[in-house]
């Protein structure tokens, strides 16, 4: 691997359970933790928002819906979503996503409502 770029093949990667369903993370480590970018499989998503990560959500196959504020949006395939700090999120549906997270996706930066 050269230190000014990286590869990865995204449906390669070791899959992990996320509060959207199953996600492959990539890029965390080559970035510094600057950002990733994740193949998203939603499944049983849970609202939830972020102190600091700002998310991009582009569909890649599928259809449903992305709420924002508690605002359903449709989704399907092209549909790109911006996702802010404080923003409260999930996704519905049978939907594949590709997600970019600024900085790179940490556990510690999701917080759910009581």
């Amino acid at each position: 691997m050269s230190e000014r770029y990286a590869v990865l093949q995204l449906d390669e990667l070791p899959s992990r359970r996320c509060s959207c369903g199953t996600t492959r993370r990539g890029f965390v480590a080559e970035s510094d933790g600057q950002a990733s970018v994740h193949l998203l499989q939603v499944q049983d998503a849970v609202t939830h928002h972020h102190r600091i990560a700002t998310e991009y959500y582009v569909v890649l196959a599928g259809e449903g819906e992305v709420e924002l504020d508690g605002v359903r949006h449709p989704a399907r395939p092209m549909s790109a979503f911006l996702i802010k700090p404080g923003c409260r999120h999930r996704a519905i549906g049978d939907l594949t996503v590709l997600l970019v997270s600024l900085p790179a996706a940490d556990d510690t930066d999701e917080y759910f409502d009581a």
